[in-house]
């Protein structure tokens, strides 16, 4: 299992819907995640910058990228593209961070 953190960017002003969104966030596109080997998923908010922090335990690094080709990820990105900066397909720019330090 590995770990990995990533960064996206919210739009300014829209944090309680972004709170708001993923609190209804849809049984069906949960379930996909964990069927992807996606688990212990938390997202974390920076006031000052609107950067999201992302951490999330993979199983397998090929499944979880092979989510792109899913149409409910797909319909959720179209859903989080107007308070998130995206790219031109709607998926949230990510930014891959590095660990540079793990106590366990």
């Amino acid at each position: 299992m590995e770990k990995i953190a990533f960064k996206m960017k919210l739009k300014p002003g829209f944090r309680d819907e972004y709170l708001k969104r993923h609190n209804e966030i849809w049984p069906e596109l949960q379930q996909l995640l964990k069927t992807n080997g996606i688990s212990d998923y938390s997202i974390f908010f920076d006031e000052e910058t609107n950067i999201l922090f992302a951490v999330q335990k993979l199983d397998s690094t090929t499944a979880a990228q092979n989510l792109s080709a899913e149409p409910i990820m797909r319909t959720w990105w179209d859903y989080m593209a107007d308070i998130s900066e995206v790219n031109p397909d709607n998926s949230p720019i990510v930014v891959p961070l590095e660990k540079v330090f793990h106590l366990e």
